[in-house]
């Protein structure tokens, strides 16, 4: 099972001030003890959203808002990917995060394909497929 945990924004991530060493070095620390267990499969810090853009669709009208975007509460700061056998066990690591101060980490389980076996046509499965593998040879090519 995926999940991936959103790590929400605060006065300080939408002003770009960037963690402490101290908070870097338990990041790191618990980060590699992530990918050691094999349970992170991605995961980065974002950019305020003073650098961003949400797109709003309205049938056929599309309207760029560029950021900051006031809604603190609703903000994403960074995230995770994880693979973990179960919610519990992901939670259980989710507890172990070098977090403090009341912050409150959201957990949510991503679909697999094997949840859309309903409407997932033969075609729709294979096209799937296709995508995954090249979205995997981008990301190689990135990471050079």
């Amino acid at each position: 099972m995926r999940f991936m945990v959103l790590v929400p924004g605060d006065a300080d991530s939408e002003a770009g001030v960037m963690p402490s060493t101290e908070l870097l070095e338990a990041m790191t620390a618990y980060n590699e003890e992530l990918v050691k267990a094999g349970v992170m499969i991605g995961g980065d810090g974002l950019h305020p959203t003073s650098k961003g853009a949400r797109v709003r669709f309205d049938g056929d009208t599309k309207t760029v808002v560029d950021g900051p975007f006031t809604e603190a509460k609703e903000l994403v700061a960074g995230y995770w990917i994880w693979e973990c056998a179960s919610r519990e066990e992901a939670i259980e690591w989710l507890k172990r995060a070098p977090f403090d101060g009341g912050t409150e980490i959201e957990l949510r389980q991503v679909f697999e394909m094997s949840d859309f076996d309903d409407a997932m046509t033969p075609e729709l499965r294979e096209a799937n497929e296709r995508i995954a593998a090249e979205e995997l040879a981008n990301r190689e090519r990135a990471n050079g």
